[in-house]
């Protein structure tokens, strides 16, 4: 499986706005500039393993999180997205969740969807 730089800068970008921090003020603390961020939130530039992990650190995540749609055994990295996005969730919106996941779920096996 290839490297999948839109996915990776895409989930950079949502990082990065999750944690308040303009393009500017994250090259600032990894030390590239705005411009890199830019490119590599785009998926137009390939970000160095170094970059990354300074990205990661900045962000507060770990590589995985960042690489989980390239990744084989990308399963831990995407149950701990969920956990993230659901931790300021309140009762009836985990309810509702809850009820869409297990509503898909269903109707992806239903369909063959895994496979």
């Amino acid at each position: 499986m290839d490297l999948d730089y839109i996915a990776l800068g895409e989930r950079i970008r949502a990082r990065r706005r999750e944690k308040r921090l303009t393009q500017n003020a994250l090259a600032e603390l990894v030390e590239l500039e705005p411009s890199n961020i830019s490119h590599i939130e785009r998926g137009v530039s390939k970000v160095g393993l170094n970059s990354l992990v300074k990205i990661a650190n900045a962000l507060s995540c770990t590589t995985d999180d960042l690489l989980c749609d390239s990744l084989q055994y990308e399963r831990e990295a995407f149950e701990g997205e969920l956990v993230r996005l659901s931790r300021d969730c309140t009762p009836k919106e985990l309810r509702l969740i809850t009820d869409l996941v297990r509503a898909m779920k269903e109707s992806m096996r239903q369909r063959h969807y895994d496979k």
